[in-house]
């Protein structure tokens, strides 16, 4: 086991504890946004801390794109039946075949974007007044905006330029009805950090994230899985690659990395020494400047 610092990560974990305990207090019906990557997979851990030894008070919600890597899907359900938790599932192929949503067409297609009115969809009809998740200030610069209690109107929507202090970590959850908050309790950790509490903490992860023999293929410069789901142009060649993946998705739009990293110490040493931020290889980041604060501002996570 590598030599970690053991006391920022215990600070990190009864920051986050302790966030998730005021959701509990000041909400009515809070929910837990889980993807099935690393960081969601990392609250819902902090939460079974947090109300141990009773079982976790909230139920967990996730938004199904239909467009999952397998490994995804099987995780899920695994660590749902393991925690004996309830799991709600909002799906976007349903929304595309009842007319809420339009399905993109063309090479770069992505049901990524069609989340979003899922994922409000799926808080109203739950009556949910708090969606706790994964986010992270280093991921990305619309992330380092966020508060810990992040405000959302009556429509969902994210207003940057007026928000809530957060003076000595005393959180305001007031709000009018048919609004409600998101919640980042991992505000304050690092994609370091996240992987360092993982190992000394020994969560099981998916096998996503460890290097694997996969069939993938270049697009602008990033690695895609080869799936039926992405139609590929005449010149991207398909090649069998060792990869991992950094974050988890919609397999659309989820880049892969080449890497030889098969346990969590390896994949410490390699984030160490890493370049590029793990979004760097998110395909639904890079369509415009302003992707990811946009799709916050209409309600995505």
């Amino acid at each position: 086991m590598m030599n970690y610092h053991l006391n920022h990560l215990r600070e990190l974990e009864a920051e986050s504890i302790f966030v998730l305990r005021e959701v509990a207090a000041q909400f009515e019906r809070p929910v837990l946004l889980f993807s099935g990557g690393k960081d969601s997979i990392l609250v819902t851990h902090l939460a079974m801390k947090a109300f141990h030894p009773a079982k976790i008070p909230f139920p967990l919600l996730h938004i199904d794109t239909g467009h999952n890597f397998p490994e995804t899907i099987a995780y899920r359900d695994s660590l749902v039946e393991k925690l004996g938790a309830k799991l709600i599932v909002g799906s976007v192929q349903e929304a595309i075949d009842k007319g809420m949503v339009v399905e993109e067409k063309g090479y770069n297609a992505s049901r990524n974007f069609l989340q979003t009115a899922v994922l409000l969809e799926s808080l109203e009809n739950g009556k949910f007044d708090a969606a706790m998740g994964g986010a992270r200030r280093d991921e990305e610069k619309a992330r380092a905006k966020e508060r810990f209690f992040s405000h959302r109107d009556e429509f969902g929507q994210w207003d940057p330029k007026n928000q809530r202090p957060e003076l000595w970590n005393l959180f305001n959850g007031k709000k009018h009805y048919g609004e409600h908050f998101r919640v980042f309790p991992i505000s304050n950790w690092t994609e370091l950090d996240v992987w360092q509490y993982l190992a000394i903490e020994e969560v099981e992860l998916p096998s996503l994230y460890f290097a694997h023999r996969r069939k993938v293929f270049m697009r602008d410069g990033i690695y895609l899985a080869d799936s039926e789901f992405i139609p590929k142009r005449p010149e991207e060649e398909v090649e069998e690659r060792m990869v991992r993946c950094r974050t988890i998705g919609d397999v659309t739009c989820t880049g892969v990395w080449p890497s030889e990293a098969q346990s969590i110490e390896d994949i410490i040493k390699e984030v160490s020494t890493a370049r590029q931020t793990e979004r760097g290889g998110r395909a639904d980041d890079k369509r415009t400047e302003t992707a990811m604060e946009d799709r916050k501002k209409q309600g995505y996570f």
